[in-house]
């Protein structure tokens, strides 16, 4: 299987964050609809339905990981170069105008059975990026990166190592760096959440 076909992406901080996309959109909400104080937490997962078992698999994960952060990072910097002309209505309008482009594909495609479609839209891993990027250069924060190499079953909880052992993850935080994070490591947020979905 080819790695990038076997990567998730996504935020699992907040935990209510693909509610709030959809409260968003619907014009329930206003940017920004993640609080100052709030931290935000991002997710690559590769080897989500296999494994990360050789070196190849390693370094295609990190290639993975490195064009993740850059796409972020990228982000990051234009919205702070447009932040004056950027306005709640435009952050909108960019969700929309993706939300229409996942509608079309499903609807041309047979996967749509299955699939609810406000679902995929708030899971939707531009419109994430693009939810994390906005938060923090609206305010302007710092934040970090964390690249995990394959798991083993002594770092998992007992309950998720089928799902976790020998998996890799890129985690991103809105925070300066791990010593500001208020858990014992990067993982204990995102094991937390994990175990709350399955």
């Amino acid at each position: 299987m080819i790695l990038a076909n076997d990567s998730y992406m996504g935020i699992f901080m907040p935990r209510d964050i693909q509610n709030r996309i959809l409260q968003f959109m619907d014009g329930k909400l206003t940017f920004p609809f993640i609080r100052s104080d709030e931290i935000v937490g991002v997710f690559f997962l590769f080897g989500k339905d296999g494994k990360i078992s050789n070196e190849i698999d390693i370094l295609n994960a990190k290639d993975l990981a490195r064009n993740g952060m850059n796409q972020i990072t990228k982000e990051i910097n234009l919205c702070n170069y447009m932040s004056n002309r950027i306005t709640f209505d435009f952050v909108r309008e960019n969700y929309t105008r993706r939300a229409l482009q996942i509608s079309s594909d499903l609807n041309n495609s047979s996967k749509r059975d299955g699939f609810k479609i406000r679902d995929r839209i708030s899971g939707d891993p531009t419109i994430l990026i693009n939810c994390f990027a906005q938060h923090i250069a609206y305010y302007r924060q710092d934040y970090f990166f964390e690249l995990l190499n394959p798991l083993r079953a002594a770092q998992i909880p007992e309950p998720l190592r089928e799902k976790m052992e020998l998996r890799m993850l890129l985690l991103g935080f809105n925070l300066k760096n791990v010593e500001n994070l208020p858990y014992v490591s990067t993982l204990t947020p995102f094991f937390d959440w994990l175990s709350t979905t399955t």
